[in-house]
């Protein structure tokens, strides 16, 4: 086997380009051997670059020995360039699932550029691989063709993102990748300093400072599509490393920005999956979202609202619903809608399941022609059934569940209950395609471990108006002027308009445990941009990875990253995270502290 530089030869066209217009003109295609057959001694080879696929001929009756048998010495994944001519396929031998299915290459001349090992992974097709192999063979699992469309895709994402901005007037800049550690909901990944012994950077979980200090600066409307970092623990939608359309702007409205994203999206959902999606987009409060749907990202697609039944129920004989209700809770439940196609297994599973989350037990109702039907209905009189059935609009064939408690612990728990049905029952969704505006969150959240305020979101989000006098006497009822976009019950961005005042903003310090004191030595610089004139701003951050993901159909954001990490946060390929060398260690001041099981 002669492997030989590409020389003077030059690519004429593409393995996707070549149609029956083509024929007869001389060509010169390079790319990977996808697939090789021998036909009664002609030896025919499918070329693909990114483009496609062209079929390419080696007949013994129209090239050289030599030719011949270089053609015959191609294996899969060989990197090969082939000069030839363009010929029509036999009416009969067309493929019309390709495009370039009309024609195929006779080869005149043929260079092998690089040989392949066997993959150990197939290319040409999908396989059943485990993620850890894929993972670990990235680099030839990227030459598929669904990788290949995955991340084509997302470059046109990115160049319309770009454009759309650039349209309205705004700047990309970029912000600092080395920066200093803030509290920002998650842990930092840290960057030790050579130069300065001691200190560290931190890798930046968002923008969220800069972009403030463009506001400052008076860039007044500021985007990129950026890299953000969080050392935290990984599912399906998150990694180590995402990235964000990240954009703030001056003097703005909540609405202003509202038109903005949903302008985008729609267009994006129209360019990218031919699926309209009308603006203004639903909107929902943050406590509307967990009284009906249990989840502060509602997948709205499905039905199964969460209804409260406790009036509707007082007075009933059931010990269990009564004692709940006469400690202050609440009595909750789903109406599954064709829930008779669940067996009394498949209901013994969900009760095991609500028991998983935290609750006490989940009861349950079949909805029959003749009444309502399960062990505990003796419990309720024939006005209490009616009741229920009244409540949650019952039908024949439905299920109604019930889960007991106070009304914040239950909430999520039903949430996961009701995702579970869903995901047991299948239904059709309303749409492929459901964008929401979840709004009006708290500012904070109580932290039983710390035993104090901690911000739901970030500590820059501005209140709202009427509630900043509270935000010493009661934080807790402080909702914050907050939003977030969801999409098929997946976060897709989160925002917030900003403080821009230094007063305000160490009184918001002050209620996260963070005093002056420590304000000025962990925010100082932020503090003092605010002291010197920023205007009212508010902007947002779009996970461009869940979005993709979503747009595309596949479960998992790594399925549309190019070099994703596994859930421990390694990429297979280059094995990294990876040990360095003592010299680079002391370099930069480090020694290390391993538990003895490392």
């Amino acid at each position: 086997m002669k492997i030989e530089p590409l020389g003077d030869w030059r690519r004429t066209h593409t393995c996707g380009a070549l149609r029956a217009s083509d024929n007869g003109a001389d060509v010169c295609l390079m790319g990977w051997v996808n697939r090789s057959r021998d036909h009664g001694g002609v030896i025919f080879i499918d070329l693909r670059d990114r483009y496609g696929v062209t079929q390419v001929v080696f007949d013994p009756a129209d090239v050289s020995e030599e030719v011949f048998k270089l053609g015959d010495s191609l294996h899969i994944e060989f990197v090969v360039a082939i000069r030839g001519r363009v010929r029509m396929r036999p009416g009969d031998m067309a493929n019309p699932k390709l495009p370039t299915g009309e024609i195929e290459v006779l080869a005149s001349e043929a260079k092998i550029l690089a040989a392949s090992e066997p993959p150990p992974i197939p290319v040409n097709e999908e396989g059943d691989e485990d993620e850890r192999v894929r993972l670990r063979h990235r680099f030839l699992e990227l030459r598929r063709e669904r990788m290949q469309r995955n991340l084509a895709f997302r470059s046109d994402m990115n160049r319309f993102v770009r454009n759309y901005f650039a349209d309205r007037g705004f700047l990309e800049l970029e912000t600092p990748v080395l920066t200093r550690s803030t509290p920002e909901g998650a842990r930092d990944f840290l960057v030790p300093s050579r130069l300065i012994p001691g200190s560290l950077y931190a890798l930046p979980q968002s923008p969220q400072l800069f972009k403030q200090t463009f506001m400052a600066c008076g860039f007044d409307k500021y985007m990129q599509i950026v890299k953000c970092f969080r050392d935290e623990d990984l599912r399906a939608d998150r990694q180590p490393e995402h990235t964000q359309i990240d954009f703030e702007m001056s003097f703005v409205t909540q609405e202003q920005i509202f038109e903005l994203v949903e302008g985008m999206i729609s267009s994006m959902l129209k360019q990218g999956c031919a699926v309209d999606a009308p603006a203004p987009f639903p909107r929902m409060t943050y406590r509307q979202a967990m009284d009906l749907y249990g989840s502060d990202k509602p997948d709205t697609r499905y039905g199964f609202e969460i209804t409260d039944i406790t009036d509707a129920i007082k007075g009933s004989d059931f010990k269990v619903f009564e004692g709940v209700i006469a400690k202050g809770g609440r009595i909750r439940g789903i109406n599954v809608k064709g829930g008779e196609a669940l067996s009394r297994k498949d209901i013994d599973d969900l009760i095991e399941y609500s028991k998983k989350l935290g609750s006490t037990g989940l009861a349950w109702m079949r909805v029959t022609p003749e009444g309502l039907k399960s062990n505990i209905v003796k419990f309720f009189n024939e006005q209490i059934q009616q009741n229920l059935i009244d409540v949650f609009k019952a039908e024949p064939g439905d299920l109604l569940t019930f889960v007991a408690g106070p009304a914040e612990e239950i909430a999520p728990i039903l949430g996961d209950v009701r995702l579970y049905i869903i995901g047991k029952l299948k239904p059709e969704p309303s749409a492929r395609f459901s964008c929401l505006w979840v709004t009006d969150f708290p500012m904070f959240e109580w932290d039983p471990e710390r035993k104090g305020w901690a911000p739901m979101h970030h500590i820059f989000t501005m209140p709202r108006e009427e509630h900043i006098d509270l935000l010493e006497s009661d934080p807790g009822a402080v909702l914050g002027q907050l939003y977030d976009l969801v999409i098929n019950g997946v976060e897709i961005g989160s925002g917030s308009l900003r403080i821009n005042t230094p007063e305000l903003q160490k009184r918001v310090f002050n209620v996260i445990g963070i005093d002056d004191q420590e304000a000025e030595k962990r925010f100082g610089f932020l503090l003092e941009v605010f002291r010197y004139g920023a205007p009212p701003h508010g902007g947002m951050g779009l996970g461009l990875d869940r979005l993709i993901m979503l747009m595309l159909g596949e479960r998992s954001i790594r399925d549309v990253i190019p070099f994703p990490k596994t859930a421990t946060g390694s990429c297979l390929m280059t094995g990294a995270p990876a040990e360095v060398d003592r010299k680079q260690l002391r370099e930069v001041y480090i020694k290390l502290d391993l538990p003895d099981e490392v």
